[in-house]
């Protein structure tokens, strides 16, 4: 009972980072990017191969992963989605699903569709308390989310670049007309998200060691459920949606059916949404008429 409930606080920790990102492009920018869950793919596979193929430690290989999934972030951001800045939700979805493909299929040809053997990246030994055995991994993973979302928290209430990033979040009209670079801001909000599903690529594949082109498909969508579970545009909503939907989906494998969790997962989110449209911690947003 105990164990399970810890994979399921560590697997929902990955959720919360992924959702994290989610939530901060929609939160600001009001795009669904879809591709998120292929940046997290890309992050694996460059800590794989600096990890794997050039035999670089561990630290400058995570690091390594997030400056190259920054990076890309900024250019999907740039080619993809500033130029839809004003156009209709749904050329942006579209938009989106196109660039999901195209980062699988980039990998699928750079990488093949052979699953990749992910090397151990958190070389710890298990905590044992009593007759429970808690992995290096999932305690790795706990702590770091917990780091990161308080480190976004205090970011974005007491940095220039977070008040600014709120502001273009409320008004990006009235954003602009205060000085503030909106263009700027929304990149560098892109680039944190890209970052962010950099480590949660690490700490994924760490967990589960296999890696291939879908990676982060599924955990990708999953991720957007935690999201809108605790209430998109949420930091803390990205993060208790991510914990309670890896809590849940753990339970569901153990004690009903692993081929009826994913189902188990978003029946519970439908139910959410149905008693609060808006989510765990979403606010309801007024609409300017």
């Amino acid at each position: 009972m105990v164990s399970y409930l810890i994979n399921g606080i560590s697997l929902g920790s990955v959720y919360a980072i992924i959702a994290l990102g989610y939530t901060m492009v929609y939160g600001i920018a009001k795009m669904l990017n879809f591709a998120h869950g292929d940046v997290i793919m890309i992050g694996g596979y460059m800590a794989f191969c600096s990890t794997s193929y050039l035999g670089w430690p561990v630290i400058p290989s995570v690091l390594f992963s997030v400056f190259v999934c920054t990076i890309l972030g900024m250019i999907i951001e740039k080619l993809a989605y500033k130029p839809l800045r004003e156009a209709s939700s749904l050329a942006v979805l579209i938009t989106a699903i196109g660039v999901s493909y195209f980062l699988q299929n980039a990998a699928l040809l750079i990488w093949s569709s052979n699953p990749k053997a992910f090397p151990n990246m958190v070389n710890l030994p298990n905590l044992v308390i009593g007759d429970v055995q808690i992995s290096s991994v999932a305690i790795v993973t706990i702590i770091t989310s917990i780091i990161i979302m308080i480190a976004l928290t205090m970011f974005t209430s007491k940095t220039k670049l977070g008040k600014a990033m709120r502001a273009v979040s409320e008004d990006k009209g009235a954003a602009q007309l205060m000085g503030i670079n909106v263009n700027a801001t929304i990149s560098m909000t892109f680039a944190i998200g890209s970052g962010l599903a950099a480590i949660a690529g690490v700490l994924l594949c760490s967990a589960y060691p296999t890696l291939m082109p879908t990676t982060g498909a599924m955990p990708g969508i999953k991720a957007f459920t935690a999201a809108v579970f605790g209430g998109i545009g949420s930091i803390p909503g990205a993060m208790l949606g991510g914990i309670l939907l890896g809590i849940i989906e753990i339970f569901a494998k153990a004690y009903i059916s692993t081929q009826l969790s994913d189902a188990i997962v978003f029946a519970v989110l439908i139910i959410v949404l149905i008693v609060k449209p808006t989510g765990l911690l979403g606010k309801k947003i007024a609409e300017k008429v």
